[in-house]
């Protein structure tokens, strides 16, 4: 059955405690670590004193990473608070947060392990792999293979020896049910402990037997708070047209496809999808539409003068449901 009750979540809304708390009421935007374009609300009361007591504080700010790149495709890290505006809903926002700087990631794997990667199966295992070597302390995986259906093959771990032996047990064989993993990678990224978290898809081909439609998981990916990025390997039957799907979906949460032409490319491919997952920007503001609707706001950002003189493209999530 292709509809979902439970679509679309509100998964969107976080509720913040303990440190945010005491940072907020020590006015300090500091103190919040870089995740996925979220809203955050908190509402808490807190005895103390007589003059301290019933002290409720409420913290709404929307934050939003962003991914700079060259004309090349590098990242571009250095760029000052002033080189940044972002829009909502066409009307221009202030920014009250700023950071630039690497933190852990929660990443989920989802490995195309249909018929046709039969002889694509060994290189895409080791650009899988590459990931793992070049993780940071606080980096954990998580692992699905899909064909048929997916598979979730293990849970967030940082053991990389774990990932690399459930890599070494996948067969290629099948169907490609690409949006049905979607679906299960963002269901167990409640699980996730770092606050960046990113759905990483490998795959050859195009969706072709999920009972989730596109249109449903494009609402699941805009109510997340998880940037997609995937590394599509192209060849016989399988162009960039064919990837039009992936390369939406990445847009929508901020991400990016990386389309492949030779399994030759795919370490290359890795490093870049890796260096754009970590060296992100994050920008937060608190919206001037206060109003608590659950409606979708759109977001922008723009590079502005004079740091845009050379070419560069900025990627983030495209917008946000605000909370009721």
């Amino acid at each position: 059955m292709r509809s979902r009750r439970w679509l679309p979540l509100r998964c969107f809304c976080l509720t913040v405690i303990g440190t945010l708390i005491l940072i907020a009421a020590s006015a300090s935007a500091q103190g919040l670590g870089p995740s996925d374009l979220s809203i955050l609300h908190t509402t808490r009361r807190e005895s103390g004193s007589a003059a301290a007591s019933n002290v409720r504080i409420d913290v709404n700010l929307v934050l939003v990473p962003v991914t700079v790149t060259d004309a090349a495709g590098k990242p571009v890290l250095g760029l000052p608070r002033e080189a940044f505006q972002v829009f909502e809903d066409g009307v221009e926002q202030r920014i009250v947060h700023f950071m630039n700087e690497d933190a852990p990631v929660s990443v989920a794997i989802l490995f195309d392990a249909s018929a046709s990667m039969e002889k694509k199966i060994e290189q895409s295992r080791q650009a899988a792999a590459r990931l793992f070597r070049n993780s940071m302390p606080g980096d954990e995986y998580l692992l699905i293979s899909f064909n048929d259906s997916p598979r979730l093959l293990a849970e967030f771990t940082n053991d990389v020896d774990e990932m690399q032996d459930r890599l070494g047990s996948i067969r290629p064989r099948g169907w490609t049910a690409l949006l049905d993993a979607i679906y299960l990678g963002v269901n167990r990224m409640k699980n996730a402990r770092n606050t960046r978290k990113a759905l990483l898809v490998i795959s050859d081909g195009a969706d072709n037997n999920s009972r989730f439609t596109a249109s449903e998981i494009r609402s699941l990916l805009r109510e997340s708070d998880v940037c997609l990025y995937a590394i599509g390997i192209l060849g016989a039957g399988v162009t960039k047209r064919s990837m039009k799907l992936l390369s939406r979906l990445a847009d929508d949460t901020g991400g990016r496809l990386f389309p492949v032409a030779k399994l030759s490319d795919l370490p290359e491919a890795v490093d870049r999808m890796n260096k754009a997952l970590r060296d992100q920007y994050v920008l937060g503001y608190r919206p001037s539409n206060a109003e608590r609707d659950g409606k979708y706001r759109k977001v922008k950002v723009k590079i502005g003068a004079p740091f845009n003189a050379a070419p560069l493209r900025a990627s983030w999530r495209t917008g946000y449901y605000a909370p009721y």
